[in-house]
């Protein structure tokens, strides 16, 4: 028996091998289907992210945009702001003109209205001393207070003529 030993021991080892080759050949297998599987994995993940990639740039632009535009209207907004100033400014400016206007004007009526005032208190003095000489003269009046108005021509209007009416007219009055 003792030749058979040996061979059924190399048998037993070469069997051995084959089991453990087999095994190995599924894990490989196995390795490799999972292998596969990652790989679509990965290849959807970086379709995805090279269409997040595209998406992100555009969004990158789009702020980029807003950006612009925000700052445009910002300088606009402060143009704006200093117009409002100006206009402001020269709002006051016109208003403190104007008043002084109303001003010079209500002081010209008051110099004017203490003019007449004083005039008129010259005109009764004056009037008084007329009537005091004339009374020391025995002189009429020359003039009273109370004025006579004329009565007002208009030479425009003309007088409307009688027209002997002819044969065959119709009078209507």
């Amino acid at each position: 028996m003792a030749p058979f030993a040996p061979r059924t021991r190399a048998a037993a080892v070469l069997r051995m091998k084959q089991i453990a080759l087999d095994n190995q050949s599924r894990t490989i297998r196995r390795f490799r289907s999972q292998l596969a599987t990652e790989r679509r994995g990965l290849a959807k993940i970086k379709k995805e992210l090279e269409g997040t990639q595209v998406a992100l740039e555009a969004s990158h632009k789009v702020i980029a945009g807003l950006t612009e535009i925000g700052l445009s209207m910002s300088k606009k907004i402060e143009k704006m702001k200093v117009k409002k100033q100006q206009a402001k400014a020269s709002h006051v400016e016109c208003h403190q003109k104007f008043q002084a206007r109303i001003q010079e004007a209500e002081d010209s009526m008051q110099a004017q209205h203490l003019i007449i005032e004083a005039l008129v208190e010259e005109k009764d003095s004056l009037l008084q001393t007329i009537q005091c000489l004339q009374e020391a003269n025995d002189a009429p009046a020359p003039f009273d207070d109370e004025w006579e108005e004329e009565p007002e021509e208009h030479p425009d209007e003309e007088e409307i003529e009688d027209i002997p009416l002819g044969d065959g007219e119709i009078d209507y009055e």
